[in-house]
């Protein structure tokens, strides 16, 4: 599609336009770098224990957080499709802003009173990533398809991811300086000030950070509105919807999802690679300790992390643009099946490599799925396919989770028996290289079964063809 402007005579066809000259597109864009910089990723773990919580505590936490996730994820994205993405967005902002505000202004010394606003932050967490998923996207392509513009779908992704990893790295490095209050300490006595800051006050300071962004999120999705769409989204704006009605319209997505192979195809390989790679890479710390590189450099590795991601968007456009999805499916899996192997060697320092790729390998996944799903996917039902996906991306990291937990626990009992003389910190690191050992041969049968089902239907697809909507 061009765009065109009529004339004497005729027509005559117009400069095209760039995608970012539009106000949601670049809307779209700070809010995916807003929403996701979240300054407290680089001391996760050790926030909630400095509050007081226990490591039994965090586990349960996270658990309600995926739960609510899984839970809420197609009936948001349903909701998006019904009464518009920019309600939605604005109100994942907004709880946003109100599980930030629980961790900023929650008393410390109550340790049950800190457990509930733990609680309540992780539900509010998940509902906000649960309705932000899919809804984002769907509003930035359809404003795409909107002036003509869907083709560049791929180069508004790859921009996206660059800005998103900027924004990682500032706030991974940012972040981590002003939780030690060391360093604050010292800063503040070099500009000749009073220091004597805390670990209760500096541990504060990153979710303080997080929650000035989560204020300019809300003013970013604010501004956004809903591009026009087809006739059958004329309700859009609706002030209400039904239960029926979101009920029909995530049967309908799920029943599209079913008799659409390709789509079907790309979710089903997606959350392979995706919840597979997840679980590893929730083990980075451990895994850099037994590799023997020292703790301090673990925030420099998250950062480094996110420099890598800037330039991997620009070679997963051009794989999307020369090799058809099947092609690119074999190479990432063939791919990673070799990095998962040489990641159980945890080769002393030179085993950092392989945990880089498996980084890389999720951000392809990441890319390949947006690229696709959206290109065949209509509009009226776009918002609630993404959440599909999410659903089965958390769905399948769940599992893992449970099935890592089983492995650990096996091998565990299996190393005490055999070695009763090793320490228990021995036994544990021995049974987490046992069963991150499992996770090549995991992968390979699940991309097996895949293949056998899917692989067909992914040759016959042909790479930068915009089914849905039209280039």
């Amino acid at each position: 599609m061009e765009n065109q402007r009529r004339i004497k005579g005729g027509t005559e066809t117009a400069k095209p336009i760039s995608p970012y000259s539009l106000s949601n597109i670049r809307l779209f864009l700070a809010f995916r770098v807003l929403f996701n910089a979240r300054f407290y990723y680089p001391v996760f773990t050790i926030l909630f224990l400095d509050f007081g919580l226990t490591l039994e505590q965090f586990a349960l936490l996270n658990t309600v957080w995926a739960l609510t996730i899984v839970l809420v994820e197609v009936p948001s994205g349903a909701l998006a499709d019904l009464i518009g993405r920019k309600r939605l967005l604005v109100a994942t902002s907004a709880l946003m802003i109100m599980e930030m505000s629980l961790l900023a202004f929650v008393p410390l010394g109550n340790a049950r009173g800190i457990f509930i606003a733990f609680l309540a932050n992780r539900i509010l967490s998940g509902l906000a990533e649960a309705m932000a998923s899919g809804a984002d996207e769907a509003l930035a392509y359809d404003t795409l398809v909107e002036h003509g513009l869907a083709g560049e779908w791929p180069k508004v992704l790859e921009v996206q991811m660059r800005a998103q990893n900027i924004g990682y790295i500032f706030a991974m490095t940012l972040g981590a300086a002003v939780y030690d209050p060391g360093l604050i300490n010292r800063i503040l006595g070099f500009l000749g000030l009073p220091g004597g800051i805390s670990q209760q006050v500096s541990m504060r300071y990153p979710i303080y950070l997080t929650l000035l962004f989560s204020l300019l999120a809300l003013a970013a999705t604010l501004r956004m509105r809903d591009p026009l769409g087809p006739p059958e989204r004329s309700g859009l704006h609706r002030p209400s919807v039904s239960i029926w009605e979101i009920s029909r319209l995530t049967l309908q997505s799920g029943g599209w999802i079913l008799r659409t192979p390709f789509a079907l195809a790309i979710i089903l390989f997606a959350m392979t690679f995706d919840h597979t790679l997840r679980m590893i890479v929730t083990l980075t710390s451990q895994y850099y300790r037994l590799i023997a590189l020292p703790e301090a450099s673990f925030g420099l590795l998250g950062s480094a992390v996110a420099v890598i991601g800037l330039f991997v968007p620009r070679i997963a456009r051009i794989m999307t643009e020369r090799f058809s999805p099947g092609k690119n499916a074999v190479v990432l899996g063939g791919s990673l099946l070799g990095i998962l192997f040489l990641l159980t060697l945890f080769i002393p320092y030179l085993g950092l490599l392989p945990m880089m790729a498996v980084f890389i390998g999720l951000m392809l996944t990441s890319y390949f799925t947006s690229h696709y799903l959206n290109q065949i996917t209509e509009s009226h039902q776009r918002a609630t396919v993404l959440s599909f996906k999410g659903l089965a991306f958390n769905a399948a990291y769940g599992f893992i989770g449970v099935v890592f937990a089983v492995l650990i626990q096996h091998f565990r009992g299996g190393q005490a028996a055999l070695h009763p003389e090793w320490s228990a910190l021995l036994i544990e690191n021995q049974a987490f290289k046992a069963a991150l050992g499992c996770f090549p041969w995991y992968l390979g049968l699940g991309l097996l079964l895949v293949s056998l089902l899917c692989l067909p239907k992914l040759y016959h697809q042909r790479p930068q063809k915009n089914l849905a909507d039209g280039d």
